[in-house]
């Protein structure tokens, strides 16, 4: 029989015992996107009846309802990120695509930030998506073109107390809509989930409070800003600076 020697023989047992330790799981994630006025539950049941009130005091209602969430990565400490493939059409109007799972494995372990991006960054925002074609999520080319952040429709009681239709709709803020459009900033949102662990199958449970779009720092008064809002630059800032707090992590389940 053949020996091995002592030395020899730790080595073998060390290069064991590290590729244990190395060993890697792999696992999918889950995102559901759960949805409130100030910490009521909206869904779509709530819809085409004038029930909510934003924060100037305009009584509305919601008849639409979607947006797209893109680019969902988990960060590690060290600088290494994991950006998931795809993007998620959420229709609240039609209770569609409210979870979302990507087809990306994600490795078990500790991660410093979970993020995502409402709407599409500027690069991927030029892509052609045929699905989102379909869904006539298109902006126009004298708007830059691209893709819509999101579709909010609705009607509000205006200052003569009738109801009058809103559309409050998210796109990359725009200058000189035509043949040479401008782009003053960008407005697609960033956002960000904070640290966990994943230990296994994880489903992140995201809410939206929609009161926040019209609250924070802009109170939105829907009399003055209601409709043509999509070639409207400045309008468009505001609701990228309001959309900052819309989002929040809700709970992780394990």
């Amino acid at each position: 029989m053949k020996r091995i020697s002592l030395p020899l023989l730790f080595l073998l047992m060390l290069s064991s015992a590290c590729s244990n330790n190395d060993k890697v799981d792999l696992t999918h994630v889950t995102f559901n996107f759960n949805h409130n006025w100030d910490g009521t539950a909206v869904t779509n049941t709530d819809f085409n009846a004038i029930k909510f009130t934003n924060a100037y005091g305009n009584q509305l209602s919601i008849e639409r309802l979607r947006y797209l969430i893109s680019k969902i990565t988990f960060h590690k400490s060290d600088g290494k990120i994991i950006v998931l493939e795809g993007y998620n059409l959420v229709d609240v109007t039609n209770n569609e695509n409210l979870s979302f799972m990507p087809s990306t494995f994600v490795t078990t372990g500790e991660y410093s930030n979970i993020s995502f991006t409402f709407g599409f960054n500027n690069e991927d925002n030029m892509n052609n998506y045929t699905d989102l074609n379909t869904a006539s999520w298109i902006v126009p080319d004298m708007l830059g073109g691209g893709y819509h952040y999101m579709q909010f429709d609705g009607k509000f009681l205006n200052d003569a107390n009738k109801e009058q239709g809103f559309n409050y709709h998210a796109i990359r803020a725009v200058d000189n809509p035509g043949e040479n459009p401008s782009f003053p900033q960008d407005t697609f949102i960033v956002v960000n989930l904070g640290p966990t662990t994943i230990t296994s199958n994880a489903t992140f449970n995201i809410e939206m409070n929609i009161a926040e779009w019209f609250k924070t720092p802009n109170t939105w008064n829907l009399n003055e800003l209601n409709q043509a809002l999509m070639p409207n630059s400045a309008a468009q800032i505001m609701m990228n600076e309001n959309g900052q707090n819309v989002f929040s992590l809700e709970s992780v389940n394990q």
